[in-house]
């Protein structure tokens, strides 16, 4: 058994932050907004003077800055696009590491990760689009896959620091 779970461990990581992506993307805008916890904990808007000079054209036009979204809304937005980046981070990485001796060549794992992550970030915005209040963002899938792919070319330079180092 303990072989077991050493040598699927991180499969088993890749299918849990599909299970959490799933319920995720079930969940309306109103369920996940964290806005009113951020009224709470950052009540004095610290960082506010950074932000100010920030504005970002997102999505269909929508323009993300102190003066068109709050700060608040501003803050759960760069939340929102952290959680994407370091969701599909951790399901690369997942992916990557769960596939290695199973796929070989190594650049064929190197090429099949990101695309199977992209495949799967364009699955979950299509999900999003069955859920109320949610739409699906090209932007979005773009982000996810740059995560998963940061996380798959950080592991294959470990990997090959490894290899070179024995």
């Amino acid at each position: 058994m303990r072989q077991w779970i050493q040598r699927n461990v991180w499969l088993v990581v890749a299918l849990v932050v599909l299970l959490i992506l799933f319920i995720s993307s079930a969940m309306t805008y109103k369920q996940q907004t964290v806005v009113p916890l951020l009224h709470h904990l950052l009540a004095g808007e610290p960082g506010k003077q950074w932000l100010a000079g920030i504005n970002i054209h997102y999505a269909d036009g929508e323009v993300i800055s102190l003066q068109h979204s709050g700060y608040f809304k501003m803050i759960e937005f760069f939340i929102r696009k952290f959680a994407h980046f370091a969701t599909y981070f951790v399901l690369g990485l997942g992916i990557f590491l769960g596939l290695r001796g199973r796929v070989t060549p190594n650049w064929l794992r190197l090429l099949l990760t990101p695309l199977t992550v992209g495949g799967l970030a364009a699955l979950d915005e299509f999900h999003q689009s069955l859920t109320g209040g949610r739409s699906p963002m090209v932007q979005d899938v773009i982000l996810d896959m740059c995560g998963g792919l940061c996380a798959v070319l950080i592991a294959f330079c470990v990997e090959k620091l490894r290899q070179s180092r024995r």
